[in-house]
């Protein structure tokens, strides 16, 4: 148990990852406040019911939250949904959904946060993003492209905030069994020109992801990270995934290419 009771805000923490992260640091004494539409609270977390697109509903609820409790040592912006299709299929309203769920939530909880932890000199800013944001994945594309842009903003947004003593990570996740897989937006366009394979390459993914790590493995990481006075800019959870990051880092493009597309293409 922390001997000061610290805060912990979080968006996207009504199910999977986010609610496992909400009960871990609840249960070891922090102050969770879960910020999601559908969310309930439970012992230790308080539930307020914000949707990440809506930037004023944010700023108003971190105020809010600040002044109740007079301090926010943790930020995680978790929020998210999946889409996937073929890239030249994908409506255009489709993408910027994504995008502005996915990504601008992000940024817009990040803006919502980050003058309290300003302010008050200390704290980090956490962002759940993924191992596709560094090896897209096909018919992903708008997933992919969102989380590379996730990790992107938070490292260049972290060079900035250190000199207040505020810390940003990204969190690259590999596969996780949790609702998301069922919740995934799923688009047939494209199926008379790609045939088969955008059923085959989705499919082929889902069984990937239940088959993956269980959302309290990823909690227990997320507060490991949490604890620590200066958080590294980025983060890979479970070997296996940082064992692929580094072979991407190291293998030439073509080949890295050939290996998705023997995977999922």
């Amino acid at each position: 148990m922390d001997k000061i009771k610290k805060v912990l805000v979080l968006t996207g923490g009504s199910s999977g990852i986010g609610l496992a992260t909400a009960q871990f640091f609840a249960a070891r004494g922090w102050a969770v406040c879960e910020l999601s539409r559908s969310g309930k609270g439970g012992e230790g977390i308080i539930h307020y019911g914000v949707d990440v697109t809506d930037e004023a509903a944010l700023i108003g609820t971190f105020a809010d939250i600040y002044a109740a409790f007079g301090r926010i040592d943790t930020v995680l912006c978790n929020a998210g949904f999946g889409i996937s299709g073929a890239a030249e299929c994908t409506a255009y309203a489709e993408a910027v959904k994504q995008f502005r769920v996915n990504y601008l939530g992000a940024v817009s909880t990040f803006r919502a946060a980050a003058p309290y932890l300003r302010e008050q000199g200390y704290g980090n800013i956490l962002f759940t993003g993924s191992v596709a944001g560094v090896l897209p994945i096909p018919f992903q594309a708008h997933y992919s492209a969102g989380k590379a842009a996730i990790a992107a903003f938070s490292r260049a947004a972290a060079l900035e905030m250190q000199p207040f003593g505020v810390y940003l990570s990204a969190i690259q996740l590999g596969d996780v069994k949790t609702g998301f897989t069922a919740a995934r937006e799923k688009s047939p366009a494209g199926a008379d020109i790609y045939g088969e394979r955008i059923a085959l390459s989705v499919s082929k993914m889902e069984k990937d992801e239940q088959s993956g790590m269980p959302p309290s493995t990823i909690a227990r990481a997320i507060y490991k990270i949490a604890r620590k006075k200066k958080p590294a800019p980025l983060y890979t959870i479970g070997f296996a995934y940082k064992l692929i990051a580094l072979l991407n880092r190291l293998l030439p493009t073509r080949l890295v290419a050939w290996i998705l597309k023997l995977m999922y293409g």
